[in-house]
């Protein structure tokens, strides 16, 4: 197995930087998303500080992602009207340089959402982000997990991760318990979180719209995305303290993802 080997630093100072550009600009969020997720996206956007719209509908969905700060293509449940929906979104957000989010949700063993993967995978995404077990089946290296668990660890997918993001141009995230975030020359650990995020439907999807919202007021999409994952953690933790199980901590989550703001991220944040 792999060990990791971190190569950027992140400051303190950027972490800040970018909640505090999301909090001041408000980005509209296109989500194409499973429908198992969608209420618990769009309440985590909310908390967070962005505007989610469910824009998914083909012939609607481009000229929304022409006009959204940033885009999420997650393959939850890609049902055939969606899978047009989304490739129409990616055109017309490559063409108005919206940055969007691939999340490749249960890819490997199932054949439709995996073919659509490979697709999306050539059409220039921000930000790919998923579970290690994901990142390997996009790398070409793995056949998928259980479902949508990963049955890979972060670091048996940290080599593959770096290969994905120098062939796509995109960041590259892999979750797990430490997330590893990389464009293929920098690579960024970002530690902490929650297992309780595990136990809720929607936990890593909606980490998904988080990055969306994150590369929209940030420039550089690696710093932006490592925001993002430290932003996620620190509410999962601020959460947990307060929770009994999973079904207090969801509610929690959303009240942490509210009230975590630049300078808690500057202080509680764990990156290597």
């Amino acid at each position: 197995m792999e060990s990791i080997a971190p190569s950027f630093v992140v400051s303190p100072g950027e972490l800040a930087d970018c909640v505090s550009a999301l909090r001041a600009s408000t980005p509209l969020i296109q989500c194409i998303t499973n429908t198992v997720v969608t209420n618990f996206t769009a309440n985590v956007l909310l908390a967070a500080g962005a505007s989610p719209a469910m824009a998914d509908l083909p012939g609607e969905a481009g000229d929304f992602a022409a006009i959204a700060s940033g885009t999420l293509v997650n393959l939850g449940t890609p049902y055939a009207e969606q899978r047009a929906g989304a490739l129409e979104a990616v055109a017309a957000a490559n063409a108005a340089g919206t940055p969007w989010v691939l999340d490749p949700v249960a890819v490997g063993a199932l054949r439709v959402r995996t073919e659509l993967a490979f697709e999306l995978r050539g059409l220039n995404p921000t930000v790919i982000r998923g579970n290690a077990s994901e990142i390997m089946v996009l790398a070409e290296s793995g056949t998928g997990g259980r479902g949508v668990e990963s049955t890979d660890s972060v670091e048996s997918a940290a080599s593959h991760a770096r290969s994905l993001a120098l062939r796509t141009g995109a960041v590259v995230a892999v979750s797990g318990p430490r997330d590893l975030v990389t464009d293929g020359a920098r690579t960024v650990l970002v530690h902490g979180g929650s297992s309780l995020l595990t136990r809720v439907t929607g936990g890593g999807c909606a980490l998904g719209a988080i990055c969306a919202a994150f590369v929209a007021v940030h420039d550089d999409a690696l710093v932006a995305t490592v925001a993002a994952h430290a932003f996620y953690s620190a509410a999962a933790e601020r959460a947990e303290l307060l929770s009994n199980g999973p079904g207090s901590f969801a509610v929690n989550f959303l009240d942490a993802l509210a009230l975590v703001g630049p300078q808690e991220l500057m202080e509680k944040a764990v990156l290597s």
